[in-house]
């Protein structure tokens, strides 16, 4: 289920499951899942009736519905335990829906839209090819002069359910380097987005504070209050 619905509000989870052995991203190590301390194993270390699970993960930076900060591209850039809290939560988020025939976002998708001050959420659908090949090839991505536009138009965070938010057919990562150069971090592998609506939401997407990484998984998702 990815709708929480409390008194005065509603949670919708957009982000991924991270299981033992999904592939995120084509050519990065997959996550390992397992037991450090079992609950039959447990049960020598507690009175009867009482076990506990501990686990153990060897995971990618890179793994399921993930976060960039500035690290991740430029070495002088905030790790994940020195961005801002207001960088990644509680953000005032417009959603823009892309027509699925649709492989490079332009500026023209994003016109006429007040951008200051919010967190944009690109859908593109490409998500419902999550955990199949086509997942990897041909995926819609974000053009460099959009990722100026939003950039100059002062947008404080930008995702997208897609495999990347740049184009990987070449070497370049323009959005990368523009976003996060300008301090806005970066949201991808989105699942979910149609249950969102296009405005008047929250959005919050914390990872780790873990020092020395750019990049981390998230639990994304958004805040609807009731009317």
């Amino acid at each position: 289920m990815s709708i929480f619905k409390q008194d005065g509000f509603s949670l919708i989870d957009v982000s991924h499951k991270v299981e033992d052995g999904m592939q995120t991203y084509k050519g990065l190590p997959v996550p390992i899942i397992c037991d450090y301390l079992t609950r039959e194993a447990s049960k020598s270390h507690y009175e009867n009736g009482t076990s506990f699970q501990i686990g153990v993960v060897t995971l990618c930076s890179n793994t399921g519905t993930y976060v960039d900060v500035p690290f991740h591209r430029y070495e002088e850039g905030e790790d994940l335990s020195e961005i801002s809290l207001a960088k990644l939560a509680n953000l005032d988020c417009i959603k823009i829906v892309i027509p699925e025939s649709v492989q490079e976002i332009e500026v023209t998708h994003v016109e006429n839209i007040e951008l200051e001050g919010k967190a944009i959420l690109f859908q593109t659908g490409w998500s419902k090819h999550w955990g199949s090949d086509q997942y990897f090839e041909d995926h819609p991505f974000v053009s460099e002069k959009v990722a100026v536009l939003l950039r100059n138009a002062g947008v404080v965070f930008v995702g997208i359910d897609s495999y990347n938010i740049d184009d990987v057919s070449g070497n370049a990562r323009p959005c990368h380097s523009t976003l996060l150069k300008a301090g806005i971090p970066i949201c991808e592998h989105m699942t979910g987005l149609d249950q969102l609506p296009v405005k008047d939401f929250r959005f919050f997407a914390v990872p780790v504070k873990m020092r020395g990484m750019g990049t981390f998984p998230v639990r994304a998702f958004g805040l609807i209050e009731s009317k």
